[in-house]
């Protein structure tokens, strides 16, 4: 199979031939058809990560059908279109994992990180940390739900009920849970790079009710915001635009680091926090809620083998919605 390989932190991925991998007896081989671009690879190509598994397949937001399943398998069929998270094994035992927050193992073990991911013609992934994928949506456009969904998702939730919501940095994730806040019956107010005026326009195409700067005030104070942009800077933005009992949602795996601020912005009861992976819990709620929406992905397409290009295009803001590898 061709793959595309990281063999180094801060090297271009390069594309190489391997055998296909052999499922272990709890494992399901995959036919990857589509494997989405996230900025989470970027991170983990660019040395943001720290000690990622070497060489590795990068890719966590893969979609895909069984090939073949281990000994062990039940419940999965050969040809069954099935979905792998960038959360692909966890330890089982941990008071984590005992109390619904899988999401936090120390042992946890992650797609494209720890495990060999979707850059490729196949992959293998644990019978236990798959999600079936039904509906008629293309493999292109459901990719993007696997993480830029999840995240979204997840995100949205730890933001809380508050009717109006901030989105900073409008990119996969922000595009998919603007769609998700709106059909709630929320408010979106979408904070961009200064001068970007189609990433504002692709916001209000979505329902957001305004679009700016992400320097600029909320034409009105903000219940909650969510960071999706890896900038430190954002945090005492989003602060200064949120009423008293609002929290910030830091969504990013990494982010630049965060300046002083006066605490006089985040007196009155407000809140930061971190969303952390996602557990499978995410996966089975957000799937079907995005059925039901529908969720409608905005998708830019590229070969396997110009993965370079768009994690090069993902890293310069050049990409609206969500980068996919088509496999074939």
């Amino acid at each position: 199979m061709q793959a595309m390989v990281l063999n180094g932190m801060g090297q271009a991925l390069e594309l190489c031939q391997l055998a296909v991998p052999t499922p272990g007896p709890d494992q399901v081989l995959i036919k990857v058809s589509a494997c989405a671009v996230c900025r989470t690879d970027l991170h983990v190509v660019d040395g943001d990560l720290p000690r990622p598994k070497l060489p590795l397949i990068p890719g966590h937001e893969i979609i895909g059908r069984i090939a073949g399943t281990g000994k062990n398998v039940k419940g999965l069929k050969t040809g069954q279109r099935v979905g792998v998270p960038w959360l692909g094994g966890t330890c089982g035992r941990c008071e984590f994992c005992q109390h619904g927050r899988e999401n936090l193992c120390d042992e946890a073990k992650f797609t494209g990180y720890d495990l060999d991911g979707g850059y490729a013609g196949y992959t293998v992934a644990h019978r236990d940390f798959v999600f079936p994928i039904a509906g008629d949506m293309s493999d292109a456009a459901a990719a993007p739900l696997l993480c830029a969904g999840l995240i979204g998702y997840r995100s949205l939730r730890m933001a809380g009920d508050g009717e109006r919501i901030g989105i900073y940095g409008f990119g996969a994730a922000a595009h998919i849970v603007c769609q998700v806040a709106v059909q709630q019956g929320r408010k979106i107010y979408a904070f961009t790079r200064g001068g970007d005026h189609q990433a504002r326009s692709f916001a209000k195409k979505l329902g957001a009710v305004w679009a700016g700067g992400s320097d600029e005030f909320s034409p009105e104070p903000l219940d909650a915001a969510i960071i999706y942009a890896p900038v430190g800077e954002l945090v005492p933005a989003a602060l200064r635009n949120l009423k008293k009992g609002g929290v910030v949602v830091c969504a990013g795996i990494h982010m630049s680091d965060i300046p002083s601020f006066p605490y006089a912005i985040l007196w009155g009861e407000r809140v930061i926090r971190s969303v952390a992976n996602l557990t499978r819990r995410d996966g089975e709620e957000f799937l079907q809620l995005a059925a039901r929406i529908p969720i409608h992905t905005e998708t830019r397409e590229y070969q396997l083998a110009e993965a370079n290009l768009a994690l090069d295009d993902l890293r310069h803001g050049r990409i609206q919605g969500a980068a996919v590898l088509i496999m074939g």
